[in-house]
């Protein structure tokens, strides 16, 4: 076996007040049942009490996290003609909410969503076990391959969900950043809205690192550290997403450092300066390494070969991260093994590698 693998483990709530003087409210509607096609509900006047979790939030966001069948046309419209109200004062989409602000909610009409079927105990059991951080603020997952991070697009559910359904009780989870559904590996979880902001304002201060392990096809010059192209997302007819360099498009940079040289294939350290959709396979595509096994960017030839030595899987996983702590503001530097399908290939591909050393 090789000696590659290296593994340190280290919604809001809605407050409803009494009714105002002149306002009752009437029960909504229950939901439909499983299966049956979605309804439109009108809910009663609420009056929702701000949690210190939301102190400083925008009131627009605010009211479509809570309210998230209702079009944001509707939420903006009700906002502007002083329907929403906090401490019975008018207010702006763009006004701070702060911890036992009283806020005005009028009659909003949403469409009831069909109701699915909750994720299985087997899957909430992989995604618990995949934990290898967690504090009073955040957790962090290491996802397999083959999970996305959010349900939609045809998924029932992805990631978050499937934690949501195996922490009934959780207050709050949201995603702080994304990961490619195919792609594993490392991805943080906040769980109070405060740890939410500080995180995701150090992502957007490139304060956090990121180190991703691909193994490419060809052998990646090891003189070829920095790759500076910008990216342009397109969709194709079928209206699938892609990526492609364009000079219109937006500024991105990858460094990279050569790991190991196989026969036919390089396994390297890509790390994103800028945090841009599909940034490294797109950046491996273009200097002619693709990432193994990626059905997006890898030519065809190059996927049967791939498929012929055994590869399973896109071989790219969110290997480490740095970061600081939200609260407390420590260092904290997490990495996360490879899994099953990803380390056989590479241990495959060892025993049969160049000689020389690493990056030669």
């Amino acid at each position: 076996m090789s000696d590659y693998r290296v593994g340190k483990s280290a919604r809001p709530t809605r407050k409803k007040q009494g009714p105002g003087p002149a306002e009752g409210r009437r029960q909504a509607p229950a939901g439909p049942e499983p299966g049956s096609p979605p309804e439109t509900v009108r809910s009663a006047v609420q009056w929702l009490t701000v949690d210190p979790e939301n102190e400083g939030q925008r009131l627009d966001n605010y009211l479509m996290a809570l309210f998230r069948g209702v079009p944001r046309s509707l939420i903006y419209r009700v906002i502007r003609k002083g329907e929403v109200r906090i401490n019975k004062g008018r207010v702006r989409p763009d006004t701070r909410i702060r911890a036992g602000d009283q806020v005005r909610v009028p009659p909003l009409s949403q469409k009831t969503k069909e109701e699915k079927a909750p994720p299985g105990s087997r899957v909430q059991g992989v995604i618990e076990g995949a934990v290898i951080f967690e504090n009073d603020d955040m957790l962090v997952v290491n996802k397999p391959s083959g999970i996305a991070v959010h349900g939609g697009s045809g998924l029932d559910f992805g990631l978050i969900e499937v934690l949501r359904a195996a922490r009934p009780a959780a207050r709050f989870l949201e995603l702080v950043h994304r990961l490619d559904r195919d792609t594993s590996g490392l991805v943080m979880i906040a769980k109070k809205r405060s740890a939410l902001r500080h995180l995701q304002e150090e992502l957007r201060q490139r304060r956090v690192r990121k180190h991703y392990h691909a193994l490419v096809e060809g052998n990646w010059p090891a003189t070829v550290t920095i790759v500076d192209e910008p990216l342009l997302r397109f969709e194709l007819k079928s209206g699938e997403r892609r990526v492609r360099i364009d000079q219109s498009g937006k500024a991105s940079r990858t460094l990279y450092q050569v790991l190991s040289v196989f026969e036919g294939y390089t396994l390297v350290q890509a790390s994103p300066v800028t945090g841009r959709t599909h940034q490294i396979r797109v950046h491996c595509a273009h200097m002619g390494h693709p990432v193994a096994g990626d059905d997006k960017y890898m030519d065809d030839a190059g996927q049967r070969a791939f498929r012929s030595i055994g590869g399973q899987r896109l071989m790219l996983h969110a290997r480490a991260l740095q970061f600081e702590l939200p609260g407390n503001g420590g260092n904290m530097e997490l990495e996360a093994p490879w899994d099953e399908a990803f380390a056989a290939l590479v241990d495959k591909l060892a025993g049969r590698r160049k000689s020389g050393p690493a990056g030669a």
